[in-house]
């Protein structure tokens, strides 16, 4: 009997301590950290796969390790206006905060090296920085801000340049992912101003004008991205000069671009003296070894195919052209109606989730509930994320994300992310 007493007292006590150090890293608030990465992957054109998401729980160690240095560093203030979190209370002692700060930090790093190599070690290291630099020495000053903006977006950042199959330069990646880090930027940037009025209030002005600035990105991120890329349409049009069949008929030589083009004309050719043209330009840059064979089974393709049943054989393939056509057109309007609207919706989950708690915190801006629009901030990210992968053109990888948002918010109820 003693014996399962003690063990219950040994699993209490485990229990307890799992969730004070769930308390003292936040732990729900960490879902809102894959969306960054994802956004930066996204509109860095970098498909999703093991590496990104290796990235993302590089990033996920990092923000936890920055939660649990907060505490460390403000033991003392906590001790006086948050008595109730876990160091200040003793349920957690100073230095095991220290401690999981530093382990998650160099967790964060190794997963970083691991997953994205220099790359993404050189936009791990910056962003550690900033977090150690921000809990440490910069949150009482002006520049605390700046440097929580900045180590989201290289959040941000550090989905665009991960490395593999696909992915572009680096610095394609961060060209193509500078908005949405901007846009990340700025929504940070208005939860900072809010969190320096939580325990006393603010200003009017200081919600008022974070509301301001929230809208504007809310706007900004429901612009719809418009990416041509010039190489793989011409590839595309080219492909599709020549029927696969004729192509296959000829060894690899005749399967490059130019061939391709010029077996496209001699088919189009309407006349015998264009037929005969086109022969010529396609005899002209063909070895001596493929020219005879070519040029005989073309001829005989040529003669045989297109001169009894031309007609018939182009109705055929007009006909199948405008079925294509037709099928490629409902696609596109599908594929274009479907980002617009998933980016809609985030957008507004975004306004009424982060911006109704800013009109409240404008109408009365009491510590309550400039509180509780810091916490609508932290977890109403989410949806700006989504919105901002949408335009990226994943509207199925966004909707995901949306799914999560009120999953996040039900935990937040149990564990504050403030």
């Amino acid at each position: 009997m003693k014996d399962r007493k003690a063990v219950a007292r040994c699993r209490s006590r485990s229990a307890v301590r799992l969730a004070d150090l769930a308390l003292l890293v936040r732990a729900p608030a960490a879902l809102s950290v894959p969306g960054d990465v994802i956004a930066g992957a996204v509109a860095a054109g970098r498909p999703l796969g093991a590496r990104t998401f290796g990235v993302i729980g590089s990033s996920v160690c990092l923000y936890w390790a920055g939660m649990a240095l907060n505490d460390y560093a403000d033991a003392a203030v906590d001790g006086v206006e948050r008595p109730d979190r876990p160091v200040p209370s003793g349920r957690v002692p100073r230095r095991a905060a220290l401690a999981v700060a530093g382990g998650l930090t160099a967790a964060g790093l190794g997963l970083a090296a691991v997953a994205g190599g220099c790359r993404s070690v050189c936009a791990a290291l910056p962003l550690a920085g900033l977090v150690w630099a921000y809990d440490l020495k910069l949150k009482s000053t002006a520049a605390g801000g700046f440097a929580m903006a900045g180590a989201r977006v290289l959040d941000v950042l550090a989905g665009a340049v991960v490395p593999g199959s696909g992915a572009q330069s680096a610095g394609v990646a961060l060209r193509r992912a500078a908005v949405p880090a901007a846009l990340v930027g700025a929504h940070t940037g208005t939860l900072m101003a809010l969190s320096r009025h939580e325990i006393g209030g603010a200003p009017v002005r200081v919600p008022a004008a974070t509301l301001a600035v929230s809208t504007l990105t809310a706007l900004a991120a429901a612009v719809p991205v418009t990416r041509s890329d010039s190489g793989s349409a011409a590839q595309g049009r080219l492909s599709s000069a020549a029927p696969s069949g004729l192509v296959a008929q000829f060894p690899a030589p005749l399967k490059g671009v130019g061939a391709v083009a010029r077996i496209g004309e001699l088919c189009a050719a309407p006349s015998e003296g264009l037929r005969a043209a086109a022969f010529e330009r396609l005899r002209a840059p063909a070895s001596d070894g493929l020219r005879a064979a070519a040029f005989e089974r073309l001829r005989a393709a040529v003669s045989d195919g297109l001169r009894a049943p031309a007609a018939e054989g182009l109705r055929a393939a007009a006909s199948e052209k405008l079925r294509a056509a037709a099928s490629g057109r409902s696609r596109t309007a599908f594929a274009g109606t479907l980002p617009a609207a998933v980016t809609a919706g985030a957008v507004l989950a975004y306004l009424g989730a982060y911006g109704a708690a800013q009109v409240r915190a404008v109408r009365e801006p009491s510590a309550d509930n400039v509180r509780r629009a810091v916490g609508a901030g932290i977890l109403g990210l989410m949806p700006l994320q989504a919105a901002l992968i949408a335009r990226g053109g994943s509207p199925r990888v966004a909707a995901a994300l949306g799914v999560v948002h009120p999953l996040a918010r039900r935990l937040a109820r149990r564990i504050s992310p403030t």
